[in-house]
């Protein structure tokens, strides 16, 4: 079996696989206080790439699993924090406590996601913790 860092990408591959990286960047920018812009933009883009390389396809399937459990960890947040805004729903240590970790979960993911585009146009894997593994598992040759 081949693996995916025995593959030497061609230039138009690693800036396909770059791409998709810098499509959820560009989206959180846009779309940042709507969550699901961002699953959105990186959805698209791997449909758009599903026929491409193994190589492009590996990274918009990681870039859009990456992208899952952050919408879902913001989606909570956004909407705890208009029923908190809007509903008269207390301000909670909990609320807080939740509010810093998904913050720093979008920090790390946001540090991530710059690592990913900037390995992969150089053509080398940036592979995630975990989210590699579910990579694998889905990507099939």
């Amino acid at each position: 079996m081949v693996r995916i860092e025995d593959v030497v990408p061609r230039e138009d591959e690693k800036e396909r696989a770059s791409g998709c990286y810098i499509m959820s960047l560009v989206a959180v920018m846009i779309g940042l206080p709507m969550p699901i812009i961002n699953l959105l933009a990186t959805g698209i883009f791997y449909f758009m790439s599903r026929k491409g390389t193994f190589f492009v396809r590996w990274n918009s399937i990681q870039a859009l699993v990456s992208q899952v459990p952050l919408f879902v960890m913001n989606n909570i947040l956004f909407w705890w924090t208009i029923r908190i805004l809007f509903c008269f729903t207390d301000l909670s240590s909990t609320y807080i406590a939740y509010f810093i970790t998904v913050n720093l979960y979008n920090i790390y993911d946001f540090i991530e996601t710059v690592r990913s585009a900037v390995n992969t146009r150089k053509g080398l894997i940036h592979r995630w913790y975990l989210y590699s593994t579910i990579t694998d598992k889905i990507c099939k040759r």
